[in-house]
């Protein structure tokens, strides 16, 4: 039976991992570093002592690959939200609070209701929508979103920086569309927020590593791939630091970042511009925010977009975050006075912080970079992309990358069939 060697065990890597092992599959799954995960992980941070994510990520009841994904190695239980679609925000400049409510079912009734709405906007306002859903190719949110109306900044460009760390100005319009058709256009019942009960890794990576470990797969940390050596349409070997590994007769699946896949293939087209986040965790004292809190809440006219909170961690998430490279007391002071304020904490002390950069969290969502975005086949027979860089007709969230795994499994099962 030919072996399928996945290289990289983020999102990607990982769901294409189960995938192929469900089908029977032998599996051999190789991470440069010592933890699976890529960017979508956590750890027990010494210099705050509280276990944070990497990166604060929210899912949404639409996003039905990742719920698959849940469901199959078992951790469907691992994420918690409201019974109903609810969106809290935070106008910093404003200093007041608004919750945005869309209905249950398809048929959008909320944005009648001036109570369920953004603030400042009038039913007739959210018929823009349709100009976003007819954009041209090429066409950014904001050419087809007035720049001067409030719905514009209250939340078309929270949402657009949400989904796509890419400001409205430079943002894909069809990638919006993309996220709308399958989120606020199909009803409240599938934007409902979700968010890890513990952790991102305790929700999406633990569970699957026990799955696959349990269905036989390999596992192999620490191995970082050096070189692919191909021979005419083929990929020959694999060379590791360690040892080389001959594949002519296998499947290898390529589920590295974009840079890395252009190190191994140099000749691959991807997307080349990276979009940085900064992520800001501030230790707090368990029993200090006052109750009933939200989760999260996105933030208005200030440095961060998005502050989330659990147990002991307040975290402030700056996507796009072109200016703000430098991780110093002062950028921290900055986004503890964002966060702080929706939280009742506005008094308190600047507390012991973490700031976590991802340099490159994403690929720019720009026209331009979408069209760099690659199928899964390749021009070897037996290598195959996965990644949310990748042409998945999504943007690069986790639903993407989960997506690029399974679609990436199903081309590996077309190619060497058991």
């Amino acid at each position: 039976m030919a072996t399928a060697h996945i290289i990289g065990a983020g999102l990607a890597g990982l769901s294409c991992a189960v995938h192929l092992a469900r089908a029977g599959r032998r599996v051999a799954l190789y991470e440069a570093t010592p933890q699976p995960g890529g960017r979508c992980r956590s750890f027990h941070d010494r210099q705050i002592d509280r276990l944070i994510d990497n990166g604060n990520h929210l899912l949404l009841s639409g996003n039905r690959e990742a719920l698959r994904f849940l469901d199959a190695v078992g951790a469907a239980d691992s994420l918690t939200g409201p019974d109903t679609a609810a969106f809290d925000f935070y106008d910093l400049r404003a200093d007041r609070s608004y919750r945005l409510r869309p209905n249950a079912g398809p048929v959008p009734w909320w944005v009648f209701v001036a109570g369920r709405r953004v603030p400042g906007t009038r039913f007739r306002d959210y018929l823009s929508i349709l100009r976003l859903l007819a954009a041209p190719v090429g066409a950014t949110v904001a050419d087809r979103i007035d720049r001067k109306h409030p719905l514009f900044e209250r939340f078309w460009e929270p949402l657009t920086v949400a989904a796509m760390n890419t400001p409205a100005e430079h943002a894909a319009a069809s990638m919006m569309r993309a996220v709308l058709l399958r989120t606020f256009l199909s009803g409240g019942e599938a934007c409902r927020p979700l968010l890890p009960r513990r952790s991102l890794s305790a929700s999406l990576i633990d569970p699957a590593i026990r799955w696959l470990r349990q269905a036989g797969a390999e596992i192999h940390l620490n191995r970082r791939l050096r070189a692919i050596e191909p021979t005419g349409g083929t990929v020959e070997r694999l060379r590791f630091a360690d040892r080389d590994v001959d594949v002519a007769t296998d499947i290898v699946v390529l589920a590295v970042p974009p840079d890395d896949c252009r190190r191994l293939l140099p000749d691959q087209i991807t997307p080349e511009e990276g979009s940085m986040i900064l992520n800001a965790h501030f230790a707090i004292d368990p029993t200090a925010l006052p109750a009933p809190l939200p989760r999260f809440v996105g933030l208005l006219n200030g440095r961060a977009q998005w502050a989330f909170a659990r147990e002991g961690v307040i975290s402030a998430t700056v996507s796009a975050a072109v200016a703000a490279e430098e991780r110093t007391q002062a950028v921290a002071a900055d986004l503890w006075r964002d966060v702080s304020r929706p939280f009742g904490l506005a008094a308190a002390p600047l507390p012991p912080y973490r700031l976590l950069t991802e340099k490159r969290a994403t690929f720019l969502q720009t026209p331009e970079n979408l069209r760099r975005r690659p199928k899964p086949a390749t021009a070897f027979r037996n290598l195959i992309l996965a990644g949310d860089w990748t042409d998945t007709g999504l943007p690069a969230t986790i639903e993407g990358a989960i997506l690029s795994g399974r679609r990436a499994a199903q081309l590996a099962l077309a190619r060497a069939p058991l």
